[in-house]
């Protein structure tokens, strides 16, 4: 998917492709998503990192490899998922295992990934 304006239309293709991309653990895929200066944040990697934010494409993409690189794949379900156009936020519900967590990404105009934050439960 090539980045562009994002609307409800190219929400849903971004949420099947990022869904795709994490069955496969393609992590470079997922990165492929985030403008270079994004920032994640995350419990995770807080445990990993030290700290719950991480800033900058290149440092998400070591992170995700450092937290996921060991896994072939993974069977994410994606349960639910939200597009607020006068935000800009996409907000995705989704299930791995028995983790079900919550996910927000907000989208520049270049329609790439600024910042995202997960949010875990059971």
């Amino acid at each position: 998917m090539s980045a562009g304006k994002m609307d409800r239309a190219a929400a849903e293709g971004f949420v099947a492709a990022w869904c795709a991309s994490w069955c496969k653990v393609d992590i470079d895929a997922v990165v492929a998503h985030f403008a270079d200066d994004a920032q994640m944040r995350s419990p995770l990697a807080l445990e990993l990192t030290g700290s719950p934010i991480v800033t900058g494409a290149e440092n998400i993409r070591a992170y995700w490899r450092q937290a996921y690189g060991h896994i072939e794949s993974a069977d994410l379900k994606i349960l639910s998922w939200s597009w607020d156009e006068v935000i800009a936020r996409l907000t995705v519900w989704w299930q791995l295992g028995g983790t079900r967590a919550s996910e927000f990404m907000d989208f520049d105009a270049a329609g790439r990934v600024v910042r995202s934050e997960a949010f875990y439960g059971k």
